[in-house]
């Protein structure tokens, strides 16, 4: 299945900028884990841990965005399959996401 179809992301915009500190909050979702879709779960649980991992890395499409607080903008069902599997995903590199 082509990556887009899997991952089906926003494309980063200019107002987004890299951050990684120390000190960054924990992630937290926008959404409840109820309201996650099944199927998109399923997808990525029959990925690898690294697959995914990459996937999320600052600067791809699909990166990994949160807001300043932590808030998940992009990559809630991938956060939520790492963290089934026991990964640190508050220590990810995110795009910050400034409000706007």
């Amino acid at each position: 299945m082509p990556r887009r179809d899997i991952f089906g992301c926003r494309r980063s915009s200019d107002s987004l900028r890299s951050e990684k500190s120390l000190k960054e909050p924990p992630l937290k979702s926008l959404h409840s884990e109820s309201s996650l879709n099944s199927v998109k779960l399923e997808q990525f649980r029959k990925l690898s841990t690294s697959q995914i991992l990459e996937s999320l890395k600052v600067g791809e499409a699909c990166s990994l965005k949160a807001r300043p607080d932590g808030t998940l903008m992009e990559g809630h069902h991938r956060i939520k399959v790492l963290r089934e599997r026991g990964v640190d995903v508050d220590s990810l590199p995110r795009e910050i996401v400034p409000r706007g």
